[in-house]
């Protein structure tokens, strides 16, 4: 990518808008107080940028102290033009969580569905998640980070041109520990067990400085085991209503994992403001585990295995490390370049034994796949508060992923048992690309101490390329222009209050797998358990959207909003099913347009604040109201991407006046309901409700003792799936008990 003068004139010409940026009061109209590495769209540290041009003398010892502070209080969810809510280290490990997913449903806007995170109740690539400001490898889950390595979590509604607008929802990005602090150290010891699993859990973390290098060191173990029963029922019906198939079958996961993660990080500061920084981050992971199934036929025929056991084995690595350098110019201009190299390796391998009615031995299935990941990223951006009250910022986004896919299936045939089974022995290799090239501009303006402006430009364009033994190469090439607008108004003589507006244009680029046409064999093939491929036809969707806000704020960090978005989806993609050469197929397609509606509400404040005599109780609430239709699919429920109707989150946070007992606890509510998927397919979800207690004892200033109660209530999990057409229909349900699980952990700093 050529490198070309930066004039702001000439770029406002070039892509029609005038890319204006945000200025918060004198030195934070360039920056939050945040890391470079964070999804701020500010271009400056406070604390350390260099006098606007229009200052004629220099900045004093004095003075940067008193912007330094500054920046420590800063609030970027009241000040930022671009709407974000951080969520801080404490928050994060308040209940002693050992899951991510756990950390992150209590969160306002955001709701777990299984290992799904959604946000506007949508999941799958609708939701953005980042990790530094980086997508994560295929194959990586977020429950693989501990919290105690998280430093916050950034909460976007609506896009920004500086990171990847494949935030149809938003955006959550997690940003690891970075935060130099002299002579901290910190080890963390925990336990949970409930019903049906058990768990250990040990982190520590060490920081410190030397002249100009500062270095923190973080890590954490675990080892966990599982026992988790759910019974299923399937029943079918004619044209006629009358019941042609009744089974029901239960199965039990017992299972156990272990693995751990963290590294080092190193910063190198200079004296004329350069830094550079040195991050590598380590996830290993390993576990085994025996599924067992048995099936009961009460009306039609059995199932070829009335009895498969099924054991397993996984193992599942990460590993990332970037550079990071900083150049301060003149003026108060920086240059912030990043280079990073990412490695993932995944290894599945099952081994299923099935028997017949009369419990003769008749499957017998290896199945093993491996998988390696590898990428290289370069990012880079420049900075200046060139114009005054403004803040510009032009970079790139580049990267090029690369991942190779072994499977392999083979099967026994066991002759003379019945029924038979065909066997099917395969082995395929793929490899594919995935190459992305972004350029971004914007610019944050501070008309006055009451107005802020954001307008933004991305161009963002993928590539992929994929090629194996069954299947000739495949490309997909898709490319989208994301022009954005910010505002924020705080209204005059009326402390606190202002109104945020966001127009943004953003997509969801079909995943990899999704593109590539490898055929993925059902052992009973049906309507409602299909084979499944990939379509490499498949375009992103696309999204012009709007968000509206009205906030409050208040001091002692309380605040009250009600928010509003509305999204126009064109290019729809869904789960098609088809019947292709005498088997029932699902495969993505894209299929018309849909449209999503969002209201959310949101408050917190410490109830001292309007009761003075009440006691320490810090009060927050949330709920979202969610609404979407997929035109192509009748109604009703015809929910995009089986969209959560209606959330909401209360929690209470206790504290003793001397600090040495803080508690709290957290209840939160997602509805279900029914889903009409497609002109012959629907779902069903049950509602779920949450109730978790926690208690922390500060025994000494440097030892304390947590105690957490989670899914206190035990509410049992109910799944159905329905498949209905001019024949008849099938209908199966699962429910999955859950119990109460309690941790209890021990925090040392020394």
């Amino acid at each position: 990518m050529s490198s070309v003068p930066f004039r702001p004139h000439r770029l406002n010409v070039a892509i029609g808008l005038a890319l204006l940026s945000l200025s918060v009061h004198s030195v934070h109209a360039q920056t939050t107080p945040a890391a470079s590495s964070s999804t701020t769209t500010t271009p400056a540290t406070p604390s350390t940028e260099k006098p606007a041009p229009t200052e004629k003398k220099p900045v004093t010892k004095l003075d940067t102290v008193e912007v330094k502070d500054s920046a420590e209080n800063y609030d970027a969810r009241r000040e930022d033009t671009a709407t974000k809510i951080v969520v801080t280290s404490a928050e994060i490990n308040k209940y002693g969580d050992t899951q991510l997913a756990d950390v992150l449903k209590r969160l306002p806007g955001i709701t777990v569905t299984g290992s799904t995170i959604r946000m506007r109740g949508l999941g799958a690539g609708y939701t953005q998640i980042l990790i530094d400001g980086e997508r994560a490898p295929p194959g990586f889950s977020i429950d693989q980070i501990s919290p105690t390595l998280i430093e916050r979590i950034e909460i976007l509604r609506a896009a920004t041109a500086e990171f990847s607008t494949q935030s149809i929802a938003g955006t959550i990005n997690i940003v690891l520990k970075k935060k130099m602090s002299l002579a901290q150290r910190e080890v963390r010891a925990g336990y949970a067990r409930g019903s049906f699993f058990e768990s250990y859990n040990t982190s520590f973390l060490l920081s410190d400085k030397s002249d100009n290098l500062s270095y923190t060191i973080n890590a954490y173990i675990y080892d966990n085991t599982n026992n988790y029963p759910y019974s299923t029922s399937e029943r079918s019906f004619n044209a006629l209503g009358a019941p042609i198939l009744s089974r029901e079958y239960g199965g039990r996961s017992v299972g156990q994992g272990q693995g751990g993660g963290g590294g080092p990080r190193l910063v190198w500061s200079f004296k004329n403001g350069d830094s550079i920084t040195w991050s590598t981050f380590v996830n290993l992971n390993k576990g085994d585990g025996i599924n067992n199934f048995r099936y009961d036929t009460v009306i039609g025929p059995a199932v070829p295995s009335t009895r498969i056991a099924t054991r397993y084995t996984y193992e599942n690595n990460f590993f990332r490390s970037d550079v990071n350098w900083i150049k301060k110019l003149a003026e108060g201009a920086k240059l912030d370049l990043k280079l990073g190299v990412n490695l993932g390796e995944l290894a599945n391998d099952s081994f299923s034994r099935g028997f017949n009615t009369t419990d003769q031995q008749n499957l017998d299935r290896t199945f093993l796949t491996s998988s390696t990941d590898r990428s290289l990223t370069f990012t880079g951006k420049f900075s200046t508060p060139a114009v005054d009250g403004h803040a510009l910022v032009m970079g790139w986004d580049t990267s090029i992923a690369r991942r190779n896919e072994d499977t392999a299936q083979r099967n026994l045939a066991f002759t003379g048992v019945l029924p038979f089974i065909p066997p099917i022995n395969r082995a395929e290799k793929f490899d594919a690309s995935v190459l992305k090239l972004a350029a971004f501009a914007q610019d944050e303006w501070s008309v006055n101490k009451d107005w802020s402006v954001y307008l933004g430009l991305r161009w963002e364009g993928l590539t992929t390329t994929s090629d194996g033994d069954t299947y000739s190469e495949i490309r997909n090439r898709s490319s989208v222009f994301s022009p954005i607008a910010q505002t924020l108004y705080k209204l005059p003589g009326r402390k606190g209050e202002q109104v945020r507006l966001a127009l943004t244009r953003t997509y969801k680029a079909p995943p990899t797998n999704s593109l590539i046409p490898r055929l993925f064999s059902s052992v009973e093939n049906k309507p409602t358990t299909p084979d499944n491929t990939g379509n490499p036809n498949l375009k992103p969707e696309l999204a012009t959207g709007i968000d509206v806000a009205i906030e409050k704020f208040w001091n002692q960090g309380a605040s009250i909003s009600l928010s509003g978005s509305m999204r126009r989806i064109t290019d729809y993609n869904r789960r098609g099913l088809q019947f292709i050469n005498g088997r029932w197929v699902s495969l993505p397609i894209n299929d018309g347009r849909a449209m999503t509606k969002s209201l959310e509400f949101d408050a917190k404040f410490p109830i001292q604040l309007f009761m003075k005599e009440a006691p320490p109780i810090d009060f927050r609430f949330n709920m979202n109201r969610n609404w979407s239709e997929v035109n192509t699919v009748p109604g009703p429920n015809n929910r995009l991407d089986q969209q959560v109707p209606f959330s909401a989150t209360l929690g209470l946070d206790y504290r003793m006046k001397n600090g040495v007992l803080v508690a709290g606890g957290s209840y939160s509510y997602r509805q279900g309901g029914p889903v009409r998927v497609s002109v012959t397919q629907s779902s069903f979800v049950s509602a779920k409700r949450d109730l978790d207690l926690y208690a922390l004892w500060k025994i000494t200033p440097k030892i304390q003792f947590r105690l957490t109660l989670s899914n206190v209530l035990k509410p049992e999990a109910i799944a159905e799936n329905a498949y209905f057409d001019s024949t008849g229909s099938t209908n199966t349900r699962t429910i999955t008990p859950s119990k109460m699980n309690v941790r209890a952990g021990l925090e040392w700093k020394f």
